[in-house]
């Protein structure tokens, strides 16, 4: 399925599956090869930013904000193809939303506080000088 498709279709969709959706497609085109525990961090990453409300107050307008996640910086015509991927990134997805629904002191974090993060290969600007997680390929970091 082509990534504009998906989340065309999530429009489409009532609002606790669209969420689930656009978090499941934000773990695949993030983290999908990636250990459990690394798309477990990203997923806390956009929740925590959901919360916060500062880029959306829905999972879906989290991670469409323009430059926030690869949904936004991915082509619309770029191919959902590895299905067992997406089924573990669904899993994960749906996870998350429910750690993120149980109060805030009985929820398990990876990554406590971090509303970012970058692949270990860069270093982006916002980065310097800030002390990271690293889990797997990313680093994720408490920016705000």
């Amino acid at each position: 399925m082509k990534l504009s498709m998906l989340l065309w279709f999530t429009s489409l969709l009532p609002q606790p599956v669209a969420d689930q959706a656009c978090l499941a497609t934000t773990v695949y085109l993030e983290a999908r090869s990636e250990p459990t525990l690394g798309q477990l961090a990203v997923a806390e990453v956009a929740m925590r930013r959901r919360e916060r409300g500062r880029w959306g107050d829905t999972v879906c307008k989290v991670v469409t904000a323009p430059h926030q996640f690869a949904t936004t910086t991915t082509p619309g015509s770029f191919d959902i193809t590895n299905l067992e991927a997406f089924h573990k990134a669904w899993q994960i997805a749906g996870r998350s939303i429910q750690n993120w629904q149980l109060p805030v002191a009985e929820r398990k974090m990876l990554v406590p506080r971090a509303d970012h993060f970058a692949t270990v290969a860069i270093t982006p600007t916002w980065s310097v000088n800030r002390a990271g997680t690293t889990i797997g390929e990313h680093r994720f970091y408490a920016v705000n």
